[in-house]
């Protein structure tokens, strides 16, 4: 399926107005779907679904994607999205699941598992997935690890991509917010069991006193082993944040 190319995204931010395009196809419900802390080396990959019904859904002010909001604001949304969608899911894949899943693999596993607690409450008839690939639908990631249990309840709508939808589209964006303000927290709270990495405030990206931590004491057990870590590497390692081979 073609990814939708946006046009540049306006000052008031993102809206409804692609979302309520699929009433035309006959779709009721969507799910906007974003995900968070692809690029750490440490914790999980966190992927945020919010469901809306597009034929009563209004708009909800503030709401930006999540890197363009100031922590405080994104915690103060949370409970305005919660109120505004009838239904959210954020699910979480760990350092170990990326490390045995691979990247790709755990964004599904997390999204798998955002699209469950969805859908306790209803089924979206049709998912939009920031970026270009879809690695949310169950045939998008082959793998030759036993997930079936996952697969089983893994996302059955049809998964349209949209690159910076997270930008253009209040759903995705919405999304975004609730992934990125839980997935903080977890860091946060990861901090207090392993303080010599300053999680709390680099929520486990690769910034200089990060990787200066990892090659004074070694990784953690929540750190992605099989990715590049620390700084000591070559110039032809490439990038510390990223997987090894990938």
């Amino acid at each position: 399926m073609r990814t939708a190319r946006p046009k540049a995204a306006g000052a008031k931010g993102p809206s409804l107005r692609y979302e309520r395009t699929f009433t035309a196809v006959g779709h009721r419900v969507l799910a906007g779907c974003d995900e968070v802390g692809r690029g750490a080396l440490a914790g999980p990959v966190s992927v945020g679904l919010v469901a809306v019904e597009l034929e009563s859904v209004r708009s909800l002010k503030g709401v930006r994607d999540s890197k363009l909001l100031s922590p405080a604001d994104r915690e103060a949304l949370v409970p305005l999205i919660k109120k505004w969608c009838p239904a959210w899911g954020v699910g979480h894949a760990s350092a170990a699941e990326i490390d045995l899943l691979g990247l790709m693999g755990a964004l599904r596993l997390a999204g798998t598992r955002a699209w469950a607690q969805v859908c306790e409450t209803l089924t979206p008839d049709v998912v939009l997935l920031d970026g270009n690939h879809n690695w949310l639908s169950p045939a998008a990631q082959a793998s030759l690890f036993d997930v079936e249990e996952e697969d089983e309840g893994g996302c059955k709508a049809p998964v349209h991509t949209r690159i910076k939808a997270d930008m253009t589209c209040l759903s995705v964006a919405a999304a975004s917010v609730l992934a990125k303000v839980e997935r903080d927290a977890m860091m946060v709270e990861y901090a207090r069991l392993h303080p010599a990495y300053g999680w709390e405030i680099n929520k486990g990206y690769a910034t200089e006193a990060h990787r200066a931590a990892i090659d004074t004491l070694g990784p953690s057990p929540l750190h992605r082993l099989s990715w590049r870590l620390g700084t000591g590497r070559t110039e032809e390692d490439g990038p510390a944040a990223g997987p090894v081979g990938g």
